[in-house]
């Protein structure tokens, strides 16, 4: 692997914000709606040390990079919230779920936009500040359509949890305490083991690819980077 200081510069500062403000994002907006848990333990922060898990941040994904996984996945230090302080529970869960992938939207937005500026910022940085911005595009999307997967504890899954009927939500919800596990092997046991039979096995990866690709595209359109 041969990963460059200036790869790792126009990489994980556009990840560290994207998390950043994705976790800040449902901390906000759960105390905004009654549940100060996440407030009270300094969640509603900018600071990525306050968001960023040491090995689903960095560990993890080093790993599988090294490995050569098919898939890369990591995860952010998760945000509590006691969904019995918010003023109307099941319909709040869905606005804080939905908080942190549309907070990624926003930033993708923003990035996009951004590239219009790039004539104004001087030669010699305008290669690493536009890598920067197509970086967070990318990664902002990825996070947006990856979290709206509908597998609890995933954005998506609570907010599939909070709209179904509920005995459609229950079952769904009681599979939150095993929803890394299944995403772990949906995304990476399942590919790898289809490999070992010749077998083309990643299915849910190249679903996240398509719908992210959407995603970038509908951006750049709204942008006028079309």
């Amino acid at each position: 692997m041969n990963i460059s200081i200036y790869d790792l510069s126009v990489w994980v500062l556009p990840l560290v914000l994207a998390i950043t403000f994705h976790e800040a994002a449902h901390a906000f907006v759960a105390d905004r709606l009654g549940d100060n848990t996440a407030s009270q333990l300094g969640r509603v922060s900018f600071n990525p040390v306050r968001h960023i898990d040491p090995f689903g941040t960095l560990i993890l994904p080093a790993m599988l990079l090294f490995a050569h996984s098919p898939f890369l996945f990591g995860y952010a230090k998760p945000v509590p919230v006691n969904f019995r302080k918010l003023k109307n529970p099941r319909l709040d869960m869905v606005w804080v779920a939905l908080a942190g992938p549309a907070t990624n939207i926003l930033l993708a937005l923003a990035a996009a936009l951004a590239f219009h500026a790039l004539p104004l910022v001087p030669a010699n940085s305008a290669k690493w500040v536009a890598d920067n911005l197509k970086n967070a595009l990318i990664i902002n999307a990825i996070l947006a359509v990856f979290n709206m997967m509908p597998i609890p504890p995933l954005d998506g899954g609570r907010v599939a949890v909070g709209l179904l009927p509920r005995p459609l939500a229950v079952p769904l919800a009681r599979l939150e305490p095993f929803g890394m596990l299944i995403l772990i092997g949906l995304l990476i046991l399942l590919p790898l083991a289809g490999s070992q039979f010749g077998l083309n096995l990643d299915v849910i990866s190249a679903i996240l690819r398509t719908l992210t690709g959407y995603v970038i595209q509908a951006v750049l359109f709204l942008t006028g980077n079309a």
